[in-house]
């Protein structure tokens, strides 16, 4: 792999975008890094402190002052976190005070970053961009299959209207709104497992960098 090389791996939630984000990075040689924890990381910070997350005062300070054990927290899932990670990361100056942590990330040995701007905004000079989408109904059922997994209790149909809300909430956000890159390749999971998803992703990237530089 060429030193520098960044991979902007984006989509919404539940797509499988993180299990395909790490085997690439793995399969590749090269650092990863899951943006979305940064955010909600920030997101709990702001609800540590008894705050709204939409507050923009309370989520700049949480961005400004988030340390690596941040990242570490066993509670930086769910649906809590999930709308307080959207409404945070819809905060311009949230945005901005991660924005050098993620591009100085990616441009000391190259990465792949996972999240939802990393090929719109992050980098958009990344030599490959996917985005890694599926059906709104697939996505749910791959999320309560996890929170059952996590021994969470949750209820299908209330997991599909958070994902529609978190799709919303992501898409019509005034900062940095999910979408493709105009240059994103679109890799639709909704019926591949993470092998097949992985095959299809390696051989896009390959296309877009050639073997040799692989």
């Amino acid at each position: 792999m060429t030193p520098g090389t960044v991979i902007a791996v984006d989509g919404p939630a539940a797509a499988g975008k993180g299990t395909l984000a790490r085997r690439l990075a793995a399969a590749l040689g090269l650092p990863y890094l899951d943006t979305g924890l940064l955010y909600r990381a920030v997101g709990r910070r702001v609800l540590d402190a008894g705050a709204d997350p939409r507050d923009a005062r309370q989520a700049e300070e949480a961005a400004r002052s988030l340390s690596p054990a941040d990242l570490e927290r066993d509670d930086l899932r769910g649906p809590m976190a999930d709308m307080a990670a959207s409404a945070v990361a819809a905060i311009p100056a949230v945005r901005a005070a991660l924005l050098d942590f993620q591009r100085g990330f990616g441009r000391e040995r190259g990465a792949v970053l996972d999240g939802r701007d990393i090929g719109t905004v992050v980098f958009p000079d990344a030599a490959v961009k996917l985005f890694v989408t599926a059906s709104v109904e697939e996505r749910a059922r791959r999320r309560f299959l996890e929170l059952q997994g996590r021994g969470v209790a949750a209820d299908p149909a209330q997991v599909e209207a958070e994902i529609r809300d978190r799709d919303a909430q992501d898409a019509n956000r005034p900062v940095a709104p999910l979408r493709p890159a105009d240059d994103a390749v679109v890799l639709d999971t909704t019926v591949l497992d993470a092998e097949a998803a992985f095959v299809a992703a390696i051989d896009l990237v390959k296309a877009r960098l050639g073997r040799a530089a692989i």
